[in-house]
């Protein structure tokens, strides 16, 4: 035995699909769009920050000169020296109260470890305040010089990673902005047009079954019931007899009638309910018509059908 969906349950489904696939999509674009943001917002910070160290590089080297040739304060020099060691270790290693993530482009890392070098004879030359007048001038120029010229290609290579993540978040977008359309159009003609073609059908239907209801059984039925009276009050027996024949047709035309109510009600999966009280129900009026029949011709009526 086949287990069959009612229409009815089928157009539930349809229509709960269709909301769920939607609400599905919109999340999904939600989510994109704001991981989008984050991410971009996360490589702005790392840029902004690597562009810091290039400025904090050229302060350190002011500072220095200050200290040799001026006022010197070796404390803010040293909060300068930190950072710029600090700054480097979160660029690479991450930060998560920050939300920057650990460096994996092998590119960008290479750049970082080109230019470490040149932190630690920084922060070692600097690092001692006693050792200020020792320290070689021309190696430490060049050393920031070269630090400066490799955090520029570090920041290059940061906003053409950024530039590159965009474009492929963009285009997931579009694919799936893309795929929702499709998912829609699928939806559209796969269900909800089959959906309302349904119902446009169980309408002609049921439009039918009142036609036949409103026309052919009513029509039927007053045949019948004005023969009947006839019948009652006709005495010769071959009247009776003819009447009795017209009345047999118009039970046959009457059951033919009612057969195809029932065969429209059965195609009809949403009232099959509605197809066993009406088959009831012409049955009853049937025995009642023979019964009264019968008992007219005081019970020598033959068997009508």
């Amino acid at each position: 035995m086949k287990f069959r969906v009612p229409n009815s349950k089928k157009g539930s489904i349809s229509y709960y699909l269709l909301v769920i696939t939607i609400i599905v999509i919109t999340i999904a674009m939600q989510s994109i769009i704001q991981y989008s943001l984050k991410k971009q917002n996360n490589t702005a910070l790392v840029v902004n920050m690597a562009g810091r160290q290039r400025m904090l590089s050229q302060k350190i080297l002011n500072q220095y000169y200050s200290c040799l040739y001026d006022e010197c304060d070796f404390a803010e020099m040293k909060l300068s020296l930190n950072k710029l060691v600090q700054v480097n270790n979160v660029l690479q290693n991450g930060d998560p109260e920050l939300g920057i993530s650990p460096l994996k482009n092998e590119e960008i890392k290479k750049s970082f470890e080109g230019f470490q070098k040149h932190i630690d004879f920084i922060t070692n030359e600097l690092g001692e305040f006693e050792n200020f007048k020792n320290i070689p001038l021309p190696a430490l120029k060049e050393n920031i010089n070269s630090f400066l010229l490799k955090m520029d290609h570090a920041v290059y290579q940061f906003q053409y990673k950024s530039e590159k993540d965009i474009k492929g978040i963009m285009i997931i977008e579009l694919e799936l902005a893309a795929f929702s359309v499709l998912i829609l159009l699928f939806e559209i003609f796969f269900i909800v047009k089959p959906f309302i073609k349904r119902i446009t059908t169980q309408k002609k239907k049921l439009t039918e079954i009142a036609w036949h209801q409103s026309h052919v059984f009513d029509s039927n039925m007053k045949n019948i019931k004005h023969l009947q009276y006839v019948l009652k009050i006709e005495k010769n027996p071959e009247r009776k007899e003819e009447i009795f024949k017209f009345i047999s047709e118009e039970l046959d035309s009457l059951e033919n009638a009612s057969q195809s109510m029932v065969k429209v009600l059965k195609e009809n999966e949403n009232q099959l309910g509605r197809t066993e009280t009406l088959g009831v129900t012409l049955k009853k009026k049937y025995s009642g018509l023979k019964s009264k029949l019968k008992a007219t011709d005081g019970g020598k009526v033959r068997s009508l059908k």
